[in-house]
């Protein structure tokens, strides 16, 4: 009987606490999960474990957070653990060539997105953003360069006109773990080869910022109907009204033209509103203070915030 694979995990959010699971219910042996430093999050800004690290600890899984890979006492903690392979998920650290080369089979990755478009770090929402047809998992080889590897194995799903940032990755979340666990039983077997990325397909995927949220209204409506579903449900994106936080949970491709971020109409089935080409109704949004409302509760209640003709995305002297 050959001993299970010693396995080390490293990740750190929820789409990597997906594929630890999935390690935990399999016959290999997980002796150790990195994770990214615990973080303050919330209102009270309290120093909040990451989704992985929580499941490691239900699991007595020792835990790790060092800052940084890069010093040499990391290093050798991560050697002495003899790993005979390293399982990296949205982990969030830069992995030196020498952590590179210290598991015995080498370091695998499970990447949310066909390869090798969408490089990066916010893969998930930029497939939604630019329209993409389909995205799916890439499990690759690690190598120095981002996400750059030799892939060892790819899942596919449709992006559909409904899609969501959040709905893709809870998809995409459930699709990696069973393709990670195949890749390992093709590793530990010899039998599987990696296939080399054509660096010239090659698309990135920069990181989420909220400045990028803002609805510029003069962009066709097409694409800002995009923007709002790859934003859901972070960063979310917004305008303002009548100098006020707008944001923005759900909209759809209307026709009608004008200024763009004029209101153009107002009822019980949405707000709609000029772009530069076409228009765009909101179907849910939240004021501030308040919670997400679907438009028709706001008609009913608010409607004399929504007149005709005032222009959203307007600093708040200039109305």
């Amino acid at each position: 009987m050959t001993e299970p694979l010693r396995i080390v995990f490293a990740g750190t959010p929820e789409f990597a606490a997906e594929h630890l699971k999935a390690l935990l219910d399999s016959p290999y042996e997980i002796v150790a999960v990195y994770t990214q430093p615990d973080r303050p999050a919330g209102r009270g800004q309290k120093l909040m474990p990451s989704p992985v690290k929580q499941l490691a600890l239900e699991n007595n899984i020792p835990v790790l957070q060092p800052p940084t890979l890069r010093n040499e006492d990391a290093q050798a903690e991560l050697a002495a653990l003899k790993p005979d392979l390293l399982v990296v998920v949205a982990y969030g650290l830069i992995l030196p060539q020498v952590v590179l080369d210290i598991p015995r089979l080498g370091c695998i990755n499970s990447h949310a997105s066909l390869l090798p478009r969408w490089r990066g770090a916010a893969p998930i929402q930029r497939a939604v953003e630019a329209g993409d047809s389909e995205s799916g998992v890439t499990v690759m080889r690690m190598e120095l360069g981002l996400d750059t590897g030799p892939m060892l194995l790819k899942v596919t799903t449709p992006i559909t006109a409904q899609d969501t940032g959040g709905s893709l990755h809870d998809r995409l979340a459930e699709m990696g773990p069973p393709a990670v666990i195949q890749a390992i039983a093709g590793l530990a077997a010899g039998t599987l080869k990696g296939e080399v990325q054509d660096d010239s397909l090659a698309t990135y995927a920069h990181k989420l910022n909220k400045d990028e949220a803002r609805i510029d209204w003069n962009r066709p409506a097409v694409e800002l109907e995009r923007l709002v579903r790859a934003f859901n449900p972070w960063p979310i994106t917004h305008s303002t009204l009548n100098g006020e936080a707008l944001k923005v949970l759900a909209a759809s491709v209307a026709e009608g033209q004008g200024a763009p971020g004029e209101i153009l109409s107002a009822s019980k089935d949405g707000l709609i509103v000029a772009c530069g080409e076409r228009a765009l109704c909101l179907n849910r949004l939240q004021l501030p203070g308040g919670k997400a409302l679907n438009f028709s509760d706001l008609f009913n209640s608010r409607r004399e915030k929504f007149a005709v003709g005032t222009r959203l995305g307007q600093v708040a002297d200039a109305q």
